[in-house]
């Protein structure tokens, strides 16, 4: 996949919600995480928990990849909820330099947790997603490197992937389609 640079714009404390856990059946490695978004426009790395922090140990399985309502990539250039998502489903497991791999997800883990919303652009185009507000949730840098959704600042920079069109049903169609 060809993964773009985005600059951050904005990171805004939200309340409680409903966040997902999707811990796959492989060992994900550094820089590499799934692509989750509020649009299927725009799809953010979130980078697996493969890092050492002073808070939990390392889950390199897993990707805590966001709130309820939000896009993943899968296989067959589809989408679905991460809601959805459940044991024996595949999810594609991508590396800061595009390379994809297919990854089983063995458990699905939903529970209530602080959110945020990460604002970000590439050129004009407004991008967004809904993740977990805390130290060990990570976004990927352009280099591959890891970075906390709590140090991330106006201006920095980090990799999504974007496409054109919009999806129905996880399907990718050619029409316009707003997502707000």
């Amino acid at each position: 996949l060809e993964l773009t640079t985005a600059t951050v714009k904005s990171v805004t404390p939200l309340g409680m919600g409903d966040r997902v856990c999707v811990d796959t059946c492989s060992l994900l490695g550094l820089g590499q995480g799934l692509l989750v978004g509020n649009s299927s426009q725009a799809l953010f790395l979130v980078h697996a928990e493969n890092v050492d922090n002073p808070y939990v140990s390392q889950r390199p399985f897993r990707v805590n990849a966001g709130a309820v309502h939000a896009y993943v990539l899968v296989p067959g250039g589809k989408t679905r909820y991460l809601s959805e998502l459940s044991a024996g489903d595949e999810v594609l497991a991508v590396r800061h330099n595009g390379q994809v791999e297919i990854a089983v997800v063995g458990r699905v883990k939903i529970e209530k947790r602080p959110l945020l919303l990460l604002s970000a652009e590439v050129q004009d185009r407004s991008l967004s997603t809904v993740l977990q507000n805390a130290e060990t949730i990570r976004l990927t840098t352009p280099h591959g490197e890891p970075v906390s959704v709590v140090e991330l600042k106006p201006g920095q920079e980090i990799l999504v992937f974007l496409e054109e069109g919009g999806r129905h049903f996880g399907h990718k169609v050619e029409e316009s389609i707003l997502e707000q």
